[in-house]
């Protein structure tokens, strides 16, 4: 699964840009600010969800632009070459238009072309942040396994945010409704978490016999709600109507899970270690995520990594580089210093500055 082509229009920092990528290693190099991550964030935005900022829509065009913006890439993976696109426009900035060879497509549909990995210098605080972060974090690695999830998700939500709505109405809520609503929760909620506990099983027995080298050995739990069939699951929304109207919002459902990392070599949680061992943790469970996407989906997916080289130690620096060399996938990744990357001449080397990329 490779990017062939990335095309940025009045996209953050880039009036236009043009990117022919190599097959393995791309680094991006520049000076903080430069518009490094901007290229990562245009191509996580080929994938259903927010892109690896998180940020509004809105927030993406050029400053100074037209309005609206443009992301697009040519493809070349196991079902052949294809043409993925999205972006907005300046009436509807916040609108997410998407394009798959051409045809207005959802986003859910491109998790069947594109499979993606990141890892961001945000992510450093995965361990101490609130759950709510770690779901997202955990539904992205079930998402590149099982692209029908994010269609799961985002039905779940889309049914959730419509029962809160009709449950916070000072009108009776009209029952048949409401019964609607939770039949429609618990079908995609119980795949939702079937789907998480599958992805978690895989991945522990993968984090179980790789070699991890000089990083740390993560063991995973999900925590939080047990889950339930789905015909439970609809009974234990009938009857949390009352309560969950009280409380503004949902209080039962696979919204409410969390991804427990613990240190295995200490049997210490991921959130009392310290910031160096929770990088390792994290590296060690995105390079074990890696090479489970490409067994049991036939090819290894694109990474790409922001800024990762920066604060590791030479002997953690040479053993990622390895590591990634030989998974076969397509990464990316950013840093400030050429010198962080010296030595690997398989790497493509690409200059940031005054808005524009250019080859190094």
């Amino acid at each position: 699964m490779q990017i062939e082509r990335l095309s940025l229009t009045h996209f953050r920092s880039y009036r236009d840009a043009v990117i022919h990528p190599a097959r393995g290693a791309n680094v991006l190099v520049g000076e903080n600010g430069a518009g490094k991550t901007n290229v990562l964030e245009a191509i996580s935005l080929l994938v259903p969800g927010r892109g690896l900022r998180g940020a509004a829509l809105g927030d993406m065009a050029q400053s100074g632009g037209p309005g609206g913006f443009g992301v697009a890439a040519r493809i070349n993976g196991p079902q052949g070459p294809v043409d993925l696109g999205c972006g907005t426009t300046a009436d509807a900035p916040e609108r997410r238009m998407v394009r798959i060879n051409g045809a207005q497509a959802t986003q859910s549909a491109l998790s069947e072309w594109l499979t993606l990995i990141w890892l961001t210098p945000a992510m450093d605080r995965l361990f101490t942040e609130p759950a709510s972060g770690r779901r997202r974090f955990l539904d992205r690695l079930v998402q590149a396994l099982i692209p029908a999830h994010a269609h799961h998700a985002a039905r779940y939500e889309a049914a959730m945010r419509q029962r809160n709505r009709i449950l916070a109405d000072e009108r009776p809520a009209d029952p048949a409704w409401l019964m609607a609503l939770e039949s429609q929760m618990a079908e995609h909620g119980t795949m939702l978490d079937s789907a998480r506990r599958e992805t978690l099983d895989l991945l522990g027995q993968k984090l179980a016999v790789v070699d991890h080298g000089p990083f740390a050995r993560p063991v995973l739990a999900l925590e939080g709600w047990i889950g339930l069939d789905q015909a439970a699951f609809t009974q234990e929304l009938a009857r949390g109507r009352a309560r969950d109207a009280a409380a503004g919002r949902t209080l039962s459902g696979p919204h409410r899970c969390d991804l427990n990392v613990t240190h295995y070599a200490k049997q210490q949680p991921a959130d009392r270690c310290s910031t160096g061992e929770q990088k390792a943790l994290l590296l060690a469970l995105i390079l074990a995520h890696a090479e489970l996407v490409r067994e049991q989906r036939g090819e290894p997916p694109i990474l790409l990594l922001d800024e990762v080289a920066a604060h590791l130690d030479p002997l953690r620096r040479a053993a990622l580089f390895a590591r990634l060399a030989a998974s076969g996938s397509q990464y990316w990744m950013t840093g400030t210093d050429l010198s962080l990357f010296a030595g690997d001449d398989a790497m493509r080397f690409y200059l940031v500055k005054d808005h524009a990329i250019t080859e190094a």
